[in-house]
């Protein structure tokens, strides 16, 4: 008897701290913004960032994700608040948010969309999400970024991120 009432203790204490760790990224994901357009054809966006890039002397980064990640949404908050990033990413960068959504109920055609999207990035996901994908002006991939080297606890570090856009500024990279 004794060991049932510890056991049912044991069950109610795991599913209450499983649906409160829910309800926080649930609420979470309410609160930032979404940023990523899922009624684009990213192939598209990322052509015009590149054309854009390239009469501004810029570089592309690509954050590859989804408004279904609560990491993506989190870095995207990050940018925007942060003025001293932000500074790094217009003087620098073309930025755009790239939707990857890989599941097959989207239909055959986001599915192959989605393929066309991972090669033409050098298969990026395999990083996990986000991702971010340095292009140079003419839309050659010259860095992959795996966000995870940028977190620090539940978000990001500031410092962290800096060096990796400074790192891949044109000026860094172009000798």
């Amino acid at each position: 008897m004794k060991r049932n009432l510890i056991l049912c203790l044991a069950v109610v204490s795991l599913v209450m701290t499983a649906t409160g760790a829910f309800s926080q990224s649930e609420k979470e994901q309410t609160t930032l913004a979404k940023v990523y357009d899922e009624d684009i054809d990213p192939l598209a966006q990322i052509d015009q960032a590149i054309a854009k890039a390239q009469s501004a002397d810029k570089y592309v980064v690509c954050q590859v994700g989804g408004n279904w990640c609560p990491w993506c949404l989190r870095f995207a908050d990050v940018i925007r608040k942060d003025t001293a990033i932000a500074a790094v990413i217009d003087d620098n960068f073309v930025y755009i948010h790239v939707n990857y959504d890989p599941r097959k109920s989207a239909g055959e055609a986001k599915e192959k969309q989605a393929a066309a999207l991972m090669e033409r990035l050098s298969g990026c996901g395999r990083f996990g999400f986000p991702v971010f994908v340095v292009l140079d002006g003419s839309g050659k991939v010259i860095h992959i970024q795996d966000s995870s080297f940028l977190e620090e606890g539940q978000g990001y570090d500031k410092e962290k991120v800096l060096r990796f856009f400074r790192n891949w500024t044109p000026k860094a990279v172009k000798p």
